[in-house]
């Protein structure tokens, strides 16, 4: 099958999970500075998901345009992706409205852990699909970063009851190793 479907209905998804997350950020009924105060919660926990939902996006843009073809199995794990995906507006809310308390930073963590599970589960459906000689196979490489970023996920969960700020803090750590465009993927483009 052609890739092509799926990536529109990712793209799809991707702008509807966006939408849902920025419709809990709630207007003040004051003009005053004062009342954007109790709403640094929620804007901040939109700020975070929206860069994870970010990071996905462009991560699975630049993956499908390395592979040449899908099948139902990869059909099947990028629904499973998105499925996990689909839960961040509402831990986000979660969080941001429980002011980062122990539990909803710790679901949140959970959320993130699997959508990283799916992500790698993706990841090796289209692996088996092309094959180790293929660009996709070259950029996925040893997905040092994905291993890192369970590693962290898993170590925040329950690192929430020591301290939630030490799981938020490692949200935001496994961002920022995110955040600079992965080059893997256009690397293998370009050749």
């Amino acid at each position: 099958m052609g890739k092509g479907r799926v990536e529109a209905f990712t793209d799809g998804v991707m702008a509807i999970i966006i939408t849902i997350m920025v419709l809990e950020l709630k207007v003040p009924h004051s003009a005053e500075f004062s009342a954007l105060a109790p709403l640094w919660p929620t804007f901040l926990s939109y700020v975070l998901s929206f860069i994870y939902v970010g990071i996905y996006w462009n991560n699975l843009h630049n993956m499908f345009h390395t592979v040449q073809r899908v099948d139902g199995r990869v059909l099947w794990a990028n629904l499973h992706l998105l499925f996990w995906l689909s839960l961040m507006p509402v831990t986000t809310a979660f969080m941001g409205e429980n002011h980062f308390a122990p539990v909803p930073v710790a679901v949140y963590g959970v959320v993130l852990a699997l959508c990283a599970a799916a992500y790698f589960i993706l990841v090796v459906m289209l692996h088996r699909l092309h094959g180790n000689d293929t660009a996709f196979a070259r950029a996925v490489g040893t997905d040092r970063k994905e291993k890192i970023s369970v590693v962290l996920y898993i170590a925040a969960i329950p690192l929430t009851f020591v301290n939630q700020w030490i799981s938020v803090a490692l949200y935001v750590l496994v961002a920022i190793i995110w955040f600079v465009p992965d080059k893997r993927f256009e690397k293998q483009i370009e050749k």
